[in-house]
């Protein structure tokens, strides 16, 4: 059985280690003290963590979103900002369920619309996002140059 909370300062090494296994381009200390302290104790923010018996299995990130999210006709937006299952654990229902426990808190912040996106590159599979629902917005290419 999966067990869902809500992250804390009590399992943010546990976090951690989940965090960078989906942001490997981090540095640990820096993910810590900038991104994840701020993010787990700030209002438009709700990280979810999975656990199985004494396992961290996986977490998600939602946030909500007051200004342009790609395809949203309504403000605020909820918005998936991560989301990490550890790979024994996939394809068993683990991040269906993080993702609806962060609907709960999502829909009783009042957002009507929810938004995500993955990078091209990402390892994640975009059935994911269409089989809980969603839909293509829009694709982009981005392109950067070092000048």
């Amino acid at each position: 059985m999966v067990e869902i909370f809500k992250a804390s300062n009590e399992n943010l090494d546990q976090l951690t280690e989940l965090a960078l296994a989906l942001w490997s381009n981090n540095e640990k200390q820096d993910l810590i003290k900038s991104d994840l302290i701020y993010i787990i104790g700030h209002l438009s923010n709700r990280v979810l963590l999975a656990k199985s018996d004494e396992d961290y299995i996986g977490f998600i990130h939602m946030s909500i979103r007051n200004g342009f999210v790609e395809g949203a006709d309504t403000s605020p937006v909820g918005y998936v900002e991560g989301i990490y299952v550890k790979p024994d654990f996939r394809r068993k229902g683990v991040a269906k369920e993080l993702y609806h426990a962060g609907l709960e808190w999502l829909r009783s912040k009042k957002c009507t619309q929810i938004g995500a996106d993955i990078g091209i590159d990402s390892n994640m599979c975009p059935d994911f996002y269409l089989d809980i629902g969603f839909k293509e917005a829009n694709r982009i290419i981005c392109y950067i140059n070092n000048i």
